[in-house]
């Protein structure tokens, strides 16, 4: 492979060929005479000269829910695929950003050990906001670089669905106010669910099964290596305290996905209630811990269809459904204060193959609203990148105009970069503390803010 910085694994363009095969949302030509095997949720290329110990890999990962951001989707990837498959330590030696065909773009390198030989691997993660994609490039060598090019040169990737029907708006439950001050603590979905907001988690329930949301805890952001490791932590983090004389204990064990299933269940005794129940603790990719608390076993797998997973068990969906729980509707007096999704960061550029810097550049971005009580607002969108050491050159645009709520779904903008806008909004919940999700229903995925002053 041509040896530049990464940037050039951005430089796709569209290729129509005869050869050319479609896996999720990738459509690519692959390389002629590499191995071809379809694994649990990916699909990997390879080939081997085992005369000259070289090797070469490129492995598609099937798309999942996306966390709401190409930051978190690729802190997530990172993690799942490259730290936890092939031991590679710390934050990527380089990244970059960029926007390909209505997606983010995020790409890192990591180099490994294998075989006491070093191996270089590269991970580009697609986002939406709404879902993730990613597919990786390993090699120990710069041999099958023109392959990896005309490879490249081939790929591309689908429109993000954004014609889509909207989402439905829930009926909301007024209740009385929360601790917090918003004015809902309380969401009645149309399938019957109904979730409540809670001081440690939300809580929903629907007819005899019970399901708790766990906020995120310090403990998230820990690595753990071992699979049960992972388990144990958080069932005695999360449910022990709480139950007592557990039986029937189950868990799957280690299990061979790229983002595997973390699940434990057992029979227990209910501290509170003294009665028997089944709990269930599940977590997988960006879902956070979700409880489940049924009667028995049986009244859980006739809710849920999983009974007994095993370590391939791969039909997660009817837990991880649980998490679009945790949304409250919003307020007009919630809407009051400045909202910020400010981050900032730096990049450095090296060499794919040969690891040599070729530079680095820092960036910032951000944008806020702030929304007062006469229903009037300002807005600000504010970007500055440049390269270490240099001037950071700043684009930036300001707007102002009135709001209101269409609904306690949906807010009104009179003039965002010169045209109204309506946005669909939302409200999850961590510990003390809310999220504000707003979409542009013309274009695009949530955007999460967080309150910076009232």
């Amino acid at each position: 492979m041509k040896t530049t910085c990464i940037l050039f694994f951005l430089l796709f363009h569209l290729a129509a060929c005869a050869q050319q095969q479609s896996f999720d949302i990738f459509t690519f030509t692959p390389p002629k005479k590499w191995t071809k095997a379809a694994k649990e949720n990916s699909l990997l290329f390879s080939t081997t000269d085992n005369s000259k110990r070289t090797w070469a890999q490129i492995d598609f990962v099937k798309s999942t829910a996306s966390k709401g951001t190409i930051d978190a989707d690729f802190q997530n990837e990172w993690k799942e695929l490259v730290m936890n498959r092939y031991g590679v330590q710390g934050e990527p030696l380089a990244t970059d950003t960029q926007t390909f065909n209505g997606w983010k773009l995020y790409t890192g390198l990591g180099k490994f050990l294998f075989n006491n030989d070093t191996s270089t691997v590269l991970l580009n993660t697609f986002s939406d906001g709404v879902n993730c994609a990613s597919f990786l490039l390993l090699s120990n060598t710069t041999t099958y670089g023109q392959v990896l090019d005309e490879f490249i040169a081939s790929l591309n990737v689908s429109l993000p669905n954004t014609n889509k029907p909207q989402e439905k708006p829930v009926e909301e439950i007024k209740t009385t106010p929360t601790n917090d001050g918003f004015t809902f603590n309380s969401t009645n979905f149309d399938d019957g669910w109904t979730s409540v907001v809670k001081e440690d988690w939300v809580e929903a329930t629907k007819g005899n099964i019970k399901v708790l949301l766990h906020y995120p805890r310090a403990e998230d952001s820990k690595y753990y290596s071992q699979y049960d490791e992972h388990v144990n932590v958080f069932w005695n983090l999360l449910v022990a305290p709480r139950y007592t004389n557990l039986r029937q204990y189950q868990t799957p064990g280690y299990n061979h996905a790229s983002e595997p299933g973390l699940f434990a269940a057992g029979l227990l005794n209910d501290n509170a209630t003294k009665r028997d129940v089944w709990v269930a603790l599940f977590s997988k990719g960006r879902s956070g811990w979700i409880e489940v608390i049924a009667p028995d076993k049986n009244s859980f797998v006739q809710a849920f269809g999983i009974d007994n997973p095993d370590r391939y068990f791969s039909n997660w969906d009817p837990l991880l459904r649980l998490t679009s729980m945790n949304r409250f509707a919003v307020g007009e007096n919630d809407l009051v204060g400045k909202w910020s999704n400010e981050f900032s960061g730096s990049t450095s550029y090296y060499s794919v193959y040969t690891g040599l810097y070729t530079g680095s550049t820092t960036y910032a971005s951000r944008v806020n609203y702030v929304f007062q009580k006469n229903k009037t607002y300002t807005w600000d969108l504010a970007m500055g990148s440049g390269a270490t050491g240099t001037t950071m050159k700043v684009d930036q645009a300001k707007a102002n105009g009135t709001w209101k709520l269409l609904s306690n779904w949906q807010v009104w903008c009179s003039d965002i970069e010169r045209r109204p806008i309506t946005y669909n909004a939302y409200f999850s919940c961590i510990k003390g503390a809310r999220i504000l999700w707003l979409q542009d229903v013309s274009y695009g995925s949530y955007t999460a803010y967080g309150k910076v002053s009232n």
